[in-house]
């Protein structure tokens, strides 16, 4: 099987690359490789459905329409194991493909702990990262029909899959080694009023400073965890949620060059020619930080795609870099955090808060620019604050308002 442009990964940045080709070139050939049995779909509304909010159809984004206007063939359960660089190859589960341009979207894979007991073999131990994983999830609790649940890991993952746990009547406890939950988004202050709605609003049991050191199993089926601080658990079900990492694993035995991620220029070339990444696997620009790194998140894999595509099909487009951002709502607050939010350098940052018991702002300045924010509760003025990063807007004329409620284009300059 040949092919002009070959795509591994069929999320967001292989539907973005997809998009980026067709701008240019509406002839060549292209192929998709997906190891998920269905269309593009929305990671993040995975709770939903698991929770019983959506229907499984409500997921999809693209469906078969999508790839048959754009001409793209789409090999669903299809594994890539392997890439012969120099014959520009790729090996899957069912045959060689040959190529001319070659895309990686690979995206992220769950991290997996050393907890003493765990195997693969063990029934009732999930991770919850794709659409795959929440049928599974979902099957089990129905079919055993759970009252309880144990998560592993208070990070956005972890507390997705909270929200569909409890929408589904389950007593859930949540364990997290940092100091509080969404340690990686949110400081303190708005992660304690996260943790309060969850215990007010849901039979949720939040246990920080602590992991699982043992899982007990018997006849093959999860029964027990022992944690780090002695305290056991009786559960039948436990969602593993600390992480991902890039899955970088396609590239290890090749000359292509990475770190955490796959290293890829402003083009999201790779240093093989022909050869691009994309998305949660590739490491791009963080333009706060001026340095490359790994961005998970759907904006920069929509928008790192979208420009292999057109560079891959011959077209000229720069990737001039993104920063972290997330939206979430959970315990009924809406939360939005962009940039950096948890300066360790304190001493050159301004940071500017404003916090009650249902809404809490946080603006963190450098250099009289803004370069991080967290909005809890109200959020609809967040895009404002984004822009003003994203243009690095000398925000020292208007900067005492920027925490008015009424803060917006009246006192923006001109």
């Amino acid at each position: 099987m040949k092919t002009d442009y070959l795509i591994i990964g069929n999320s967001v940045a292989g539907i973005n690359c997809i998009e980026g080709i067709r701008g240019i070139d509406r002839k060549g050939g292209l192929i998709v490789i997906s190891e998920e049995d269905c269309p593009d779909y929305s990671r993040p509304l995975i709770s939903y459905y698991l929770g019983g909010r959506i229907e499984e159809k409500s997921l999809f984004l693209k469906g078969n329409d999508f790839y048959n206007e754009n001409n793209a063939d789409v090999l669903y359960e299809t594994v890539a194991l392997g890439i012969d660089v120099e014959k520009r190859k790729v090996f899957t589960n069912k045959g060689e493909i040959e190529f001319n341009k070659l895309l990686i979207a690979t995206g992220g894979k769950p991290v997996m702990p050393e907890i003493e007991g765990y195997s693969e073999d063990i029934k009732g131990i999930f991770t919850f990262t794709s659409l795959s994983d929440a049928r599974k999830l979902k099957n089990y609790i129905e079919e055993r029909k759970c009252r309880e649940g144990v998560i592993l890991g208070g990070g956005l993952i972890g507390l997705k899959c909270a929200e569909g746990l409890i929408d589904k009547g389950l007593k859930v406890y949540i364990i997290e080694m940092a100091d509080r939950l969404l340690s990686m988004t949110l400081d303190r202050d708005a992660s304690e009023i996260i943790e309060k709605g969850l215990k007010e609003r849901s039979d949720c049991k939040v246990l920080k400073g602590d992991t699982i050191k043992r899982i007990d199993y018997k006849n093959g089926i999860i029964f027990r965890i022992s944690l780090m601080s002695g305290r056991e658990i009786e559960t039948e079900l436990l969602v593993i949620a600390v992480g991902v990492r890039p899955n970088i694993a396609l590239v290890k035995e090749t000359p292509v060059k990475y770190n955490r991620g796959i290293l890829v220029d402003k083009h999201m070339r790779t240093n093989i020619p022909d050869i691009y990444a994309a998305g949660d696997v590739a490491e791009g620009k963080d333009m706060l930080m001026d340095r490359n790194t790994v961005i998970a998140i759907w904006p920069v894999a929509a928008r790192q795609g979208k420009i292999a595509g057109i560079n891959m099909a011959g077209g000229s487009a720069i990737y001039n870099g993104l920063f972290p951002m997330n939206a979430v709502d959970i315990a009924g607050y809406p939360v939005i955090s962009f940039g950096i939010t948890n300066p360790v350098d304190v001493d050159k940052y301004e940071i500017m808060v404003k916090k009650d018991e249902e809404e809490y702002k946080k603006i963190v300045i450098r250099d009289n620019r803004i370069v991080g924010c967290i909005f809890l509760g109200k959020i609809d003025r967040s895009g404002i604050f984004q822009g003003l990063i994203r243009h690095k807007v000398d925000i020292s004329r208007f900067k005492d308002s920027l925490l008015d409620d009424d803060f917006g284009l009246l006192v923006l300059p001109a």
